[in-house]
């Protein structure tokens, strides 16, 4: 497989934050700490300060892996993490169902390819790629079906609370199309083999998601994290009660928004006074301040300020933080160096670092994810034949026809030249009828408008005229873009993982381990 490089901004898929984030514009700089790039990584070493027990987190991830058949590369990272040497490269993601859209895998792949990146630059520090399981959100109707091609797989069961405690005990229906569908290749066996391995063998969806990401990943010595742990929560608890006290994180970040709308961009999350949830086994709902008591919303619970103190002191794991405060309790019980995400994390943790600097809890280097586009032979033939760069895939479909025609086809006349011409005459009559009548140029301006826009009307006619002569071509080019941007949008953001493995099988997963280049922030076109 080869690739090539092209910019995020050729793409047409991506935010202006975003963008002006990767190319370092100076509206953001008081947003994020650190810059992207070898110097930012060496700053953060030299002053990235370590609030988690290193002690701790071992021993949980250690337990957390003991049913999981691990490599010799998993457990030697998990090890070293006690080594005040070492530091975390973090993603973190939804238990999507079989790993969900590919770009679930991009962010693995990416994570793994920087840790390499600052070990071979960094050989005196130890740097362990690590994937964080959402497993405390509960949008179960987000991470409960995937696509495969043009066949949609939902997963039907009655779901509640923490989606890392769903029983997988009734997943066998789609399970069994899963693997159906993977067929009876090798590659696809094989794979139907890891997702049963994964999901039969462990009764809660936390475990068999570790276990599929393991199986894929292993090799490579990524971490799965679960912080859905009472061990440590305590240390975030703290941080836990003052915020539900003092409502920083409120305060501070709403002041980051309104600071982000003023200079013209959206901000991706909104904070609100209480940024906790309530959580027990089946049960994850928010909290909020009514009149000086807490309450947890659809239920009768409810808390004073002492109560709730006391709560938080004896069982902290039942405070799940939500969008805005999860980074946070990252920090504090990782060594971590930097966190990757995708276009929206990347904007919302922008919005967040006022509440870290007011924490002094270290804000890490934060990078935006590797993206790629993976153009099959078949395709790649037809953009050969049809003359279409990978460049211009990314252009809308009418625009991309339009510039076809304007290439490819020679009885094709641009008036161009002519509007021009005429512009130009115009001009030349306005300037006369001036020196005789000051009002007459503006009668010479609207003439000119006139027929400008007969010229341009007539131009769009000999392009659709073109365009009817040419249609078998146009129909392949819109096949084309279907088969590349299933539903109109980027691959990775709908397409499972299962299509390519079944062709490529494992060389799909190293070619991106051979192929992503983090620190470059381009986007990866993948010719397979």
């Amino acid at each position: 497989m080869q690739a090539k490089y092209i910019s995020y901004q050729q793409t047409n898929s991506f935010s202006p934050i975003v963008l002006d984030y990767i190319q370092g514009n100076e509206t953001l700089r008081p947003f994020y700490k650190y810059s992207v790039d070898l110097a930012g990584f060496a700053s953060a070493i030299e002053e990235r300060p370590v609030l988690a027990d290193r002690t701790l987190l071992v021993e949980v991830l250690r337990r957390q892996y003991a049913s999981v058949k691990h490599s010799e590369q998993v457990h030697t990272n998990i090890e070293l993490l006690a080594d005040d040497k070492t530091f975390t490269i973090t993603t973190g993601h939804q238990l999507n169902l079989f790993t969900g859209p590919l770009y679930f895998i991009y962010k693995i792949v990416t994570t793994i390819n920087l840790a390499k990146e600052l070990k071979a630059a960094y050989p005196e520090y130890n740097f362990v790629p690590v994937y964080w399981m959402a497993t405390e959100d509960h949008d179960f109707e987000e991470i409960n079906h995937i696509k495969l091609e043009d066949k949609k797989l939902v997963w039907e069961t009655n779901a509640a609370g923490a989606t890392g405690k769903i029983s997988t005990r009734d997943l066998t229906d789609v399970l069994s199309a899963y693997q159906g569908y993977l067929g009876i290749g090798e590659s696809g066996e094989k794979l139907a083999s890891i997702v049963e391995a994964a999901y039969k063998h462990h009764d809660q969806l936390a475990d068999a998601t570790r276990a599929l990401v393991d199986a894929l990943f292993n090799h490579t010595g990524l971490v799965c994290v679960d912080a859905d742990e009472p061990a440590l929560k305590r240390q975030f608890a703290p941080i836990i009660i003052q915020d539900l006290l003092e409502q920083n994180s409120f305060k501070h970040i709403q002041k980051s928004n309104d600071t982000l709308e003023a200079a013209g961009y959206k901000p991706q999350v909104n904070p609100r006074e209480i940024n906790f949830f309530y959580m027990k086994d089946g049960f994850r709902e928010r909290i909020v301040n009514e009149n000086g008591s807490f309450e947890v919303l659809n239920s009768s619970i409810s808390f004073d300020t002492e109560t709730l103190k006391a709560e938080v002191e004896a069982h902290p794991e039942r405070f799940s933080p939500n969008v805005v405060m999860r980074p946070m309790y990252q920090e504090i019980i990782l060594p971590n160096l930097a966190y990757i995400g995708g276009g929206a994390e990347v904007t919302y943790w922008l919005q967040l670092k006022a509440n870290f600097d007011f924490y002094k809890v270290p804000y890490p280097v934060l990078m935006l994810r590797n993206s790629a586009m993976i153009i099959d032979k078949r395709s790649e033939r037809k953009m050969q034949i049809l003359g279409i760069g990978h460049v211009s895939l990314f252009k809308d479909n009418e625009q991309l026809k339009t510039e076809w025609i304007k290439s490819h086809v020679n009885t094709y006349l641009s008036l161009a030249d002519e509007e021009r011409a005429i512009a130009a005459v115009f001009d030349h009559i306005k300037l006369n009828a001036y020196k005789i009548d000051k009002t007459l140029s503006q009668s010479a301006d609207a003439a000119k408008k006139r027929a400008l826009k007969l010229i341009e009307s007539l131009d769009k006619k000999m392009m659709r005229a073109e365009k009817r002569r040419h249609q078998t071509s146009l129909n392949q080019i819109d096949g084309l873009k279907a088969k590349l941007f299933p539903s109109g949008v980027l691959q990775e953001r709908v397409l499972n993982i299962a299509p390519l493995y079944v062709i490529y099988g494992d060389e799909f997963i190293k070619a991106l381990l051979e192929t992503f280049r983090p620190l470059d922030q381009k986007f990866t076109v993948i010719f397979a």
